[in-house]
């Protein structure tokens, strides 16, 4: 006989239910995003994206990188890989499985597989026989 109380499975798709998808990367890939609506603002009024330009400092990146990470609406930050390599010591510090982490590639940069931490610590979890 069946309980009415969820399994493990729906326990943990519900807790990523109602997240938003945080965005950080050039504009061309931002705006991308944005156009299939993933642009918010949360209550105080600050955006789940960073546009990153030739002018946006080190700082302000990391800065809004740790600020994604400390958001409850943040389910999964995506950032272009070239980006995540500036701050990469931010990225790999981050061990919770909410907010996920993605790196994605940008027009300018290509994906490289061996920069992605989250991949290689992927690897890490898995024998090559659990991926195939």
């Amino acid at each position: 006989m069946r309980s009415g109380a969820p399994g493990p499975v729906a326990v943990r798709a519900m807790a990523g239910r109602g997240k938003l998808i945080a965005v950080v990367g050039d504009e061309d890939t931002v705006t991308g995003f944005l156009l299939g609506g993933v642009g918010e603002l949360d209550k105080h009024r600050k955006p789940n994206f960073l546009v990153v330009e030739k002018e946006t400092s080190l700082a302000e990146i990391e800065e809004t990188f740790r600020s994604f990470l400390n958001r409850e609406d943040i389910g999964i930050i995506l950032i272009s890989q070239c980006l995540a390599e500036l701050i990469r010591h931010a990225v790999e510090a981050h061990a919770r499985p909410l907010p996920a982490v993605l790196e994605i590639p940008s027009k300018e940069h290509p994906y490289d597989p061996a920069k992605d931490s989250v991949l290689r610590r992927a690897r890490g979890v898995f024998s090559p026989e659990d991926m195939r």
